[in-house]
């Protein structure tokens, strides 16, 4: 017997279906500023791609030295890609900035104390960080539909350093409609990333589907 939706998820399919309708920048922030409060009790139980993307970046790190990761978290919302940092075998090892549109989100990302900055930044616009400052860059739910275009990538390899990763989620329904497998093969294509894996994953705990992993590295 099947029993009627709580009111949690309710309240998710409700945002989730003005997220994926956005048009502008501006709907988008108030749209988060709203959902802030309560995100992440609305997305506690199998809300996968902050876990798996930080999975993703342990498996293809290279040796370094002692010296702390440096870590961009863009698009951070409530900090939940810092969350799962701060509990993987990295915890320790890194210092962690992000930004966000909206500053609901940064609020609540700023009371978890993982984060070293946290600035609001549009990602439709250029970056304000100087070329070649983290050593990993993330960005994790945020290119999904009606959010960030692909050409944040080009600004997120840019602000990688050089041999650095960047690792990103993108809703596979736009991974080629909306031009992110074309902006990630010119990447490669210029000599700018090489790709080290775009494999689908599962954006929820018992799916394995929903979203391509990138798992990009400077070159």
């Amino acid at each position: 017997m099947s029993h009627p939706p709580n009111t949690s998820d309710l309240r998710v399919h409700h945002f989730l279906r003005r997220a994926y309708a956005l048009n502008e920048s501006s709907e988008a922030e108030n749209l988060y500023d709203e959902w802030a409060d309560v995100y992440d009790a609305d997305n506690a139980n199998g809300y996968a791609s902050p876990r798996r993307c930080v999975e993703a970046i342990v498996n293809n790190l290279s040796p370094s030295s002692s010296e702390a990761l440096k870590i961009f978290d863009a698009g951070c919302g409530t900090g939940l890609v810092g969350d799962c940092l701060a509990q993987s075998t990295l915890a320790n090892k890194f210092v962690l900035d992000g930004v966000d549109l909206s500053v609901g989100m940064l609020g609540a990302a700023r009371k978890k104390g993982v984060y070293r900055e946290l600035e609001r930044a549009n990602l439709n616009e250029k970056i304000d960080k100087a070329d070649g400052s983290y050593d990993v860059v993330t960005c994790v739910g945020t290119l999904t539909k009606g959010h960030v275009g692909p050409e944040v990538l080009g600004e997120l390899a840019r602000v990688t350093v050089m041999g650095g990763l960047l690792v990103a989620t993108v809703h596979n329904d736009i991974w080629e409609s909306g031009g992110y497998k074309a902006k990630v093969e010119k990447l490669q294509s210029d000599g700018i990333l090489q790709i080290v894996s775009t494999e689908e994953f599962g954006i929820l705990d018992w799916t394995e589907t929903g979203g391509r992993m990138l798992v990009l590295k400077k070159t």
